[in-house]
């Protein structure tokens, strides 16, 4: 009895997939976004510290700062991997959705930063900023974690039926 086959549509090509898991853009970004979460919690935490305390105005900027530099750092290294993997450099059909709610991310970022250096919010007000800009930062993180999760299961669905493909061949002979 022949199993039904299923159709799986893939994030990657096999040509992208190549592309994908030779570049060194690949390993670039597997060792910044567990810094750049890392960097996250720490900033996160002094934020709440500061909010709560009124303490500790001075690190919880100075995180936040590096927190933003790693963001940019990560998001231009993977506009990098994209345009190598899909030949554009945001907003590849695999990514769209993630690219998109990204430029949040930064936006919410940048604006902290330009809060920061006008003197446009108080303290307080740039503290709040710099939350709605990490919120935006976890929703998208989680985004991007859910993607390559999907990513994973594909591909493996993808050899699963490969080999089931193999054995009804090599049983048909």
């Amino acid at each position: 009895m022949k199993t039904p086959k299923k159709t799986v549509i893939s994030l990657y090509t096999e040509e992208e997939r190549r592309r994908r898991d030779t570049t060194s853009w690949t390993l670039v970004q597997g060792v910044l976004a567990p810094i750049q979460f890392l960097v996250f919690l720490i900033s996160l935490a002094l934020v709440i510290r500061y909010l709560t305390t009124g303490q500790g105005y001075f690190v919880a900027t100075a995180s936040i700062v590096v927190k933003t530099a790693v963001l940019y750092t990560i998001m231009i290294t993977g506009s990098i991997w994209e345009k190598v993997v899909f030949g554009r450099y945001l907003f590849a059909r695999a990514f769209f959705w993630e690219d998109v709610f990204s430029m949040l991310v930064l936006a919410l970022h940048t604006a902290y930063l330009g809060a920061l250096w006008t003197g446009f919010l108080d303290a307080w007000g740039q503290m709040i900023l710099a939350l709605a800009a990490y919120l935006a930062y976890a929703i998208n993180a989680t985004q991007f974690v859910m993607k390559l999760r999907a990513a994973r299961l594909q591909e493996q669905a993808i050899r699963d039926a490969a080999a089931a493909t193999k054995t009804d061949m090599e049983f048909a002979r």
